[in-house]
């Protein structure tokens, strides 16, 4: 795990308070922060720009946006959208938020990041989250565009020479293999040096153009168990826990914990997860105390069956690191490696 020490304390302490002094059973670890669903790309896995015109139009202003983070009390927040870098005050709203100590992960496609990268400032507390799916010909049909990989190379190379953090998010297929993972993780952590880099089966998400290509679980398990073979995981700076790793290949099974990494965008704070909507509350406090969290989850509901997404997954991986000295331990000790990589 690849997390900054200062973040990896900072979080910790949080997450020690919340469990051990507050006694709070149900508290968010990192806010999902939808400010528009509008994107410049038609990836196949993606459902968000299947809204109406008039949704897509709708910008959230930037007072709703911090308002939300802060009334979450979440000390990690992930932008996302859509593409956040066309909300015209997205500037903003990241400037709120890290000058309030959140760490923040701009997600991006990148294909207007150099074009707007003066418009932000590099920070311990922020970093440009950039999605790649796979090398080049695997990204660029993945995003159903010609030339989307090479721009997104070259935006990372420049943000990374400006001295901003970069992580990048890859969600992988069915029709990946373990080398199509292994390649396009080695490029990234051998090549490009990006800090951080997170990983996700495809979920079947509903509203997605293309249904025929998400992951079940043991396909998840087998493609992950031979990816990270051979000290790969390791050697990756992985923005995981080794609990959530374990997950991915099939060494523990958790029960899914949504609440922690609760989506909030234009229609307010959605039910049960930002993969699934089954309506919008207005407050997070209804969100946490209205929401029959016990029926999600795979054995629950039929539409959870092939989930292992991170947020479900991760958060209950990283509450089982805290409940184990064990676990705690090993999970320091790839903290430390990875700040020494």
């Amino acid at each position: 795990m690849a997390m900054p020490l200062r973040q990896s304390i900072r979080v910790g302490t949080y997450l020690f308070e919340q469990k051990m002094i507050r006694r709070r059973e149900k508290f968010p670890l990192i806010v999902e922060l939808e400010p528009l669903f509008a994107c410049n790309l038609k990836c196949e896995g993606c459902g968000k720009i299947q809204h109406p015109a008039g949704v897509l139009k709708q910008r959230m202003p930037v007072a709703q946006a911090v308002g939300a983070v802060l009334e979450s009390g979440a000390p990690m927040v992930s932008i996302a959208g859509g593409e956040p870098l066309m909300h015209p005050q997205i500037d903003e709203i990241v400037r709120q938020l890290v000058a309030r100590r959140k760490y923040v992960f701009l997600c991006t496609n990148a294909m207007l990041l150099r074009k707007k990268m003066d418009e932000f400032t590099p920070s311990p507390y922020f970093a440009f989250a950039v999605h790649i799916d796979g090398m080049r010909e695997r990204h660029d049909e993945s995003v159903a565009k010609e030339g989307v990989f090479d721009e997104a190379v070259a935006a990372i190379k420049e943000a990374k020479r400006r001295g901003f953090r970069v992580t990048t998010n890859s969600t992988f297929f069915n029709t990946d293999t373990p080398q199509t993972i292994i390649e396009v993780l080695n490029f990234l952590n051998d090549d490009l040096q990006v800090d951080e880099m997170m990983l996700s089966p495809a979920y079947a998400y509903e509203k997605a153009p293309d249904q025929e290509h998400f992951l079940g679980v043991e396909q998840t398990r087998e493609l992950f168990k031979k990816a990270f073979a051979g000290g790969n995981r390791r050697r990756w700076r992985l923005n995981h826990s080794p609990l959530f790793l374990d997950f991915l290949e099939g060494k523990a099974d958790f029960p899914c914990t949504a609440w922690a990494i609760p989506n909030y965008s234009l229609f307010g704070w959605q039910r049960p997860c930002y993969l699934m909507s089954d309506g919008y509350v207005p407050t997070y406090r209804e969100l946490i105390e209205e929401t029959d969290w016990d029926k999600y989850g795979r054995g629950k509901d039929p539409r959870c069956a092939n989930c292992m997404a991170h947020c479900g997954y991760e958060p209950t991986a990283v509450l089982a690191t805290m409940g184990s000295l064990k676990e705690s331990l090993r999970a320091a000790k790839e903290t430390v490696a990875g700040n020494r990589g």
